[in-house]
């Protein structure tokens, strides 16, 4: 197959060597994009990109993004950003609860800053700003939508310092949009997952796969009963570049991910039907897999109108797909 002409847009993402960062990076070559990618590896994983590496398009920057010298400089190379780097994933932000607001907060006002100044020069740089359903915090509805209440925990309670840090990002980028007509959209994920993922920050279809591979018993937290949806992250990819290429879309939040529910302990009973039917299921307590502390969300189904009627977004894959991709790629890869 002939290389596909490049676009001459260089696309900067934080975090690109993370889960979803790794694939979007991998998506934006396939089209002809100059990449620019800025880790520090704290929970990325240079594996991610070991297809990528050596592509002539990719520029890969081991470093934080709290370094306001190199936000300013990759920041002001960018024809588009994708801000990606968080911390990620309920096990670290339970026991890391400083790192998750300094990591979520400062980064994301550095980088609208960069941006927010090449507006005032006449540069519109269009920004994606990763959120997570987790702002919603414990809002009882059965579906969430983009204009519902945030409603949190004590703060005592240091899972909610995750969803507090982000919907802080969130001001901000809306923020910026008013005052500086900045191009900035901000998406909430819904549980991504897929190949290269990782179970050892909570993710929970991975560790459910690695388990069953292993011939281990899948640990399920509490009664099992959390209700969750999981999209691939192809199809999450794919609606983060669409939402940032829409004029239309800037300014606004959006749900991303799916909205077919399955409880946890049905998911587990999924994964043990198509990875191995041998293995058992285990009961734990969130005290005894975090700490007294924590505090769950039971249900967390987004609703998709908003994205459907800006993008058209269909998921591609169903979870029986999810879960057989995974599979197959920690197979190949022996991630277990």
């Amino acid at each position: 197959m002939n290389e596909i002409a490049p676009t001459g847009k260089t696309q900067l993402i934080t975090g690109g060597a993370g889960f979803i960062g790794s694939h979007l990076a991998q998506k934006l070559l396939d089209r002809g994009d100059h990449v620019l990618i800025v880790d520090d590896l704290s929970t990325g994983n240079r594996a991610n990109l070991e297809a990528i590496l050596g592509h002539p398009r990719l520029e890969f920057i081991d470093g934080g993004v709290e370094d306001d010298r190199l936000v300013a400089e990759v920041v002001g190379r960018a024809d588009c950003v994708y801000h990606l780097a968080a911390a990620v994933g309920v096990a670290l932000i339970a026991k890391q609860p400083i790192q998750t607001i300094e990591r979520n907060v400062y980064p994301t006002q550095l980088i609208l800053d960069r941006l927010g100044e090449r507006a005032r020069r006449g540069k519109l740089v269009p920004c994606f700003i990763a959120s997570t359903s987790e702002v919603y915090g414990k809002n009882p509805k059965d579906t969430w939508c983009e204009e519902d209440d945030l409603v949190f925990g004590a703060t005592t309670k240091p899972r909610w310092s995750y969803g507090v840090s982000k919907a802080i990002d969130e001001f901000l980028a809306l923020a910026f949009h008013k005052e500086r007509q900045l191009p900035v959209v901000v998406g909430r994920f819904f549980n991504v997952v897929g190949p290269r993922q990782t179970g050892a920050y909570g993710m929970v279809l991975p560790r459910f796969v690695a388990a069953a591979l292993r011939g281990e018993s899948l640990v399920v937290h509490d009664d099992g009963k959390q209700i969750r949806c999981f999209a691939h992250v192809d199809d999450v990819v794919h609606a983060v570049v669409s939402l940032v290429e829409k004029s239309g879309a800037h300014g606004r939040v959006y749900n991303i991910g799916s909205d077919s529910p399955i409880s946890i302990l049905d998911l587990a009973k999924r994964v043990i039907e198509r990875v191995n039917p041998k293995v058992d299921i285990k009961y734990q307590s969130y005290a005894d897999a975090y700490d007294e502390s924590f505090e769950d969300i039971r249900r967390r189904v987004p609703d998709l109108t908003r994205i459907k009627e800006t993008i058209g977004f269909v998921a591609s894959k169903n979870l029986d797909d999810i879960i057989d991709s995974v599979a197959e790629e920690m197979r190949q890869s022996g991630q277990l």
